[in-house]
């Protein structure tokens, strides 16, 4: 029950109407609305009144109401999705969305986000189009195959495949290729999602041509390749070459359907990058489907390419489903935008931001690395050591998960004097995360380390730095 008191300071609350009618509020309900600012006056109010039962001292007054409605309303139009600086050495982080987009594909999205386009509609005869027609011709020019077509990402191309090709059949998959990658997702729960039977050959460590031939025997209706692109298996090994599963596929009238996970359309070799098979080797060895990522090396948005002989290809467009995993208007824009990239490969590593950053040496980025660290060391003065250091950046999002790209980095060390290291890394973490655009780096050997491998602009990101607020 209420004190006498508190009673007493529960009357002297301003109602919502009359703070409403407040000539401060005015400018709240013109940048708000009404219905807004009376949301968060009613809940300031609201606030002031727990405090009053727990005994605390506050400001009841109108104007305490409305600066207290006001933050809440500040608040409220911040975004929660938003740009942050990825230090953390892994190019392609699947937290921090994966590819960035090249200028061509961002102007691309804003022209047909601004209003009507001609997504499904034929220009030429005036009738209804296919959105996949704006990319079908890129993909089968750049990977070779008959037909093409995309979905939202390569999960979907995968379940897309399975249910069109393999419902109610057994699929054939090594047992060293049952992967889960991120988000649990797993490739035994994916077949049965898609209503295949998922067939087991081989081992963990060696599986042989002869096991995928007694699964055709027994009555699998398709042969799948998974590629481990977040492990590697090594030692006492066997893996059957995939023209060997092409031709034994062809044998048996079975589809060969290759997943390569991230995929990407230029030979990797040719940049100074560890090899990852593309879409083109795989066809070539001899599968009848592949599938693959947009967002990923290819350095697109988050897509599912499928890609293949037409005849496979219609069925899998056809397959109801589709219309359920399409791309919208701005995948597409920014997808065909990135494909254009491809025409001109004397250039790509220049106009990609993906193939750029990976490619960077570590001279190139050492450029960067001393006027980061002037000014880490005039702000983090006292509370921090700062050194430029060699470091390892990865690919990131599946790719070449063993394989590291030498980099250059700014390690962050403790004080002599701290006596809890953990928690002086999270607050310094932490810090780094509450600065106007976040910057995201890497805790590792007790250091916060910010590798550089991926940072453009360091006016920006210097100017950025001066508002960080260091933990005392």
């Amino acid at each position: 029950m209420n004190t006498p008191e508190q009673q007493a300071q529960f009357a002297k609350l301003p109602s919502v109407d009359r703070v409403l009618l407040d000539n401060a509020a005015a400018p709240l309900i013109e940048s708000h609305g009404r219905k807004a600012v009376t949301a968060a006056i009613r809940n300031a109010i609201a606030e002031l009144r727990t405090d009053l039962l727990a005994g605390t001292s506050v400001d009841i007054s109108s104007d305490a109401v409305l600066s207290a409605a006001a933050r809440s309303l500040a608040q409220s139009e911040n975004l929660s999705l938003v740009s942050v600086y990825n230090l953390t050495g892994t190019v392609l982080h699947t937290n921090l969305g994966r590819a960035a987009l090249p200028q061509e594909a961002l102007d691309a999205v804003m022209t047909v986000a601004a209003g009507a386009s001609n997504l499904e509609y034929d220009l030429t005869t005036g009738r209804r189009g296919e959105r996949d027609d704006h990319i079908e011709a890129q993909i089968t020019a750049i990977t070779g195959a008959e037909a093409a077509t995309v979905v939202n990402n390569n999960a979907a191309a995968v379940m897309l495949v399975l249910n069109t090709l393999g419902f109610g059949k057994g699929v054939a998959v090594s047992r060293g290729e049952l992967v889960e990658i991120g988000g649990s997702f797993r490739v035994p729960d994916i077949m049965a999602r898609s209503g295949c039977e998922l067939i087991e050959v081989g081992t963990t460590n060696r599986t042989h041509l002869k096991d995928f031939r007694a699964a055709l025997v027994k009555g699998a209706g398709m042969i799948m390749k998974v590629h481990t692109s977040n492990y590697v298996i090594e030692g006492f090994t066997a893996v059957v070459p995939e023209p060997e599963l092409g031709k034994l596929a062809a044998e048996h009238d079975v589809p060969f359907v290759n997943d390569l996970g991230s995929g990407t359309l230029i030979n990797l070799d040719d940049y100074g990058l560890p090899h990852e098979p593309t879409p083109m080797e795989a066809l070539k060895a001899g599968a009848d489907v592949v599938t693959f990522s947009g967002d990923k090396l290819l350095g697109g948005p988050q897509a599912g390419i499928i890609v293949g002989c037409k005849e496979l290809v219609d069925k899998i467009t056809a397959n109801p489903m589709k219309r359920a995993l399409r791309c919208d208007k701005m995948t597409m824009a920014a997808l065909s935008s990135v494909l254009r990239l491809y025409d001109d490969p004397d250039r790509l590593a220049q106009r990609l931001p993906t193939l750029r950053w990976l490619t960077r040496s570590p001279q190139e980025i050492s450029v960067n690395a001393e006027p980061v660290a002037a000014a880490l060391r005039t702000i983090c003065s006292g509370h921090a050591d700062i050194e430029i250091i060699e470091c390892q950046s990865q690919i990131g999002s599946g790719a070449l998960p063993t394989r590291t790209v030498a980099s250059i980095g700014i390690a962050c060390t403790p004080p002599t004097t701290e006596t809890s290291v953990g928690n002086w890394l999270a607050a310094f973490a932490a810090a780094f995360r509450k600065l106007p655009k976040p910057v995201i780096g890497r805790i590792h050997d007790d250091r916060f380390i910010l590798d550089l491998r991926c940072l453009d602009d360091i006016s920006d990101f210097i100017i950025n730095l001066e508002h960080l607020e260091l933990p005392q």
